[in-house]
């Protein structure tokens, strides 16, 4: 049993959701730890070919009502399955993540009966990959200040302008993304939301910058060029794009905290070993009191990140209020994954510097769950102006 993850947490893990982790740990053992190192080359076969072996498993639509063949798990179960996928290949948790949380779920919440049954099905079974597309290169944190345009043309929309930093973009086949709908309206009230296909003319999708970490998974850019579309692929009430997306958000924060969760859990599992194995002074370098307390205050962050990740998960299952719990558990592993992988750097000495280790990996995944969903300055402005109202 990894490090963390003892009878304290099992104990309140129901039996179906302690089945599903083992499910989730059986695929990363089984499929994605043997290409974990190739998946880093960017080789979009290998990623493909693990989101083939993920929807044979049931984990591509595992939140979703069985009606769309989905298993209809609970909040925490599915955040369970994105900490241990994690712990190989962040990855491909957040290309998992991007699909779930910010694709396929606003179209479940928010989608009419007809966008339901034509996307939710292939989404659930993993025939298609949902993407994001919120950020734009002026619209970062101020992303209502979104500047692609969508004007209204009799029952059509056309769209232009582009998106940037979009995770399952060169993978992806259905696109959640904003425009403006009311160019006079400045800020978040003027931004509507809608469903794009990768097939659409109109739209081009080009490979994104090169980057430091997640090397494993795609990003890339939109670009609209008199983009039509149907008004009927319009996804809620125009003027609602914004508020539809920070709710998605919502979701999408505590999947990025799972990820980070599992990603400090693996730091600290790879330092117990390498610290046990690892001799200086003629004894293992875990004897050493500024290791053990190295790896003390790495275990005992991470358990009390994993106290807000579950405690998010289940005030959302419960269906309450846990956009101040979400922003929380997100600020909270995210700081915390970065953390420990600069610890578990440290413990290797020389050897976390190369690419023979996987925490060199780790540190540079780790950088990117801060910014995510929110940068941690945002997800501060959030809870203070909750606890200030």
């Amino acid at each position: 049993m990894p490090v963390g993850i003892g009878e304290q947490v099992a104990m309140f893990l129901t039996q179906e959701q302690e089945s599903i982790r083992e499910l989730a740990r059986d695929f990363v053992e089984r499929e994605l730890k043997p290409v974990s190192k190739p998946l880093e080359t960017g080789d979009l076969d290998i990623l493909k070919s693990l989101w083939g072996k993920m929807a044979e498993t049931g984990l591509t639509g595992l939140p979703f009502p069985e009606e769309f063949g989905g298993a209809a798990v609970d909040s925490l179960s599915y955040f369970l399955v994105l900490e241990e996928i994690a712990r190989v290949s962040a990855a491909l948790a957040t290309s998992l993540s991007v699909h779930v949380s910010l694709s396929g779920l606003p179209i479940l919440y928010y989608g009419t009966d007809a966008q339901k049954q034509q996307y939710l099905p292939d989404l659930v079974a993993g025939r298609k990959i949902g993407a994001f597309a919120l950020t734009e290169p002026n619209a970062g944190s101020d992303a209502g200040a979104g500047l692609t345009t969508a004007a209204k043309q009799g029952g059509h929309y056309v769209l232009n302008g582009s998106k940037l930093f979009i995770s399952n973009a060169l993978i992806g086949s259905v696109f959640v993304t904003t425009a403006r709908t009311s160019p006079d309206v400045a800020g978040p009230k003027g931004l509507s939301a809608f469903l794009i296909d990768r097939d659409t003319p109109g739209m081009t999708i080009t490979k994104g910058d090169e980057k430091m970490g997640l090397l494993g998974g795609d990003w890339g850019e939109l670009h609209f060029d008199n983009c039509k579309i149907a008004e009927s692929q319009r996804l809620s009430d125009e003027g609602q794009g914004f508020k539809l997306f920070m709710r998605s958000l919502n979701i999408g924060r505590i999947s990025i905290g799972a990820i980070s969760l599992g990603l400090a859990q693996a730091c600290l599992d790879a330092s117990v070993q390498y610290a046990k194995q690892r001799e200086q002074f003629g004894k293992p370098i875990a004897d050493f009191q500024a290791i053990q307390f190295k790896l003390a205050d790495m275990a005992l962050k991470i358990e009390a990140a994993r106290n807000l990740v579950y405690n998010a998960a289940r005030l959302k299952e419960a269906g309450k209020d846990f956009a101040l719990e979400a922003s929380m558990a997100k600020l909270f592993a995210s700081e915390i994954s970065n953390e420990c992988a600069r610890e578990a750097v440290q413990i290797f000495g020389g050897y976390g510097y190369t690419k023979d280790f996987p925490v060199e990996r780790y540190f540079r995944d780790a950088r990117v769950m801060t910014l995510f969903e929110g940068t941690s300055q945002i997800q501060r402005t959030i809870i203070a102006r909750s606890i200030l109202a």
